[in-house]
């Protein structure tokens, strides 16, 4: 199973877990999957069903906007991090 890492800003919408297993054959498909779990996160990163501009996805550490984005495959094992921009001075 893809294993989810959630960030520290959404982990209290997560039960607290930092990361959750899930089923899935692309990265659309475990985020729908997390979503029906945790809701919460699915408002969070998914805006109408395409990724938030501030809110990166990574499949074993490379950026899914330079792969398939959303249909980005993965596979067994594959870790899936979800990385929110941080801003500031």
């Amino acid at each position: 199973m893809p294993v989810i890492r959630i960030p520290t800003p959404l982990r209290p919408h997560a039960g607290g877990l930092d990361s959750v297993e899930t089923t899935g054959a692309s990265v659309r498909e475990v985020l729908d999957k997390l979503g029906e779990k945790f809701p919460e996160i699915r408002d969070r990163v998914l805006d109408g069903g395409e990724l938030r501009r501030f809110v990166n996805i990574y499949v074993n550490n490379e950026d899914i906007r330079y792969l398939d984005d959303l249909d980005t495959p993965v596979a067994d094992r594959d870790e899936v991090s979800i990385i929110p921009a941080v801003a500031g001075g």
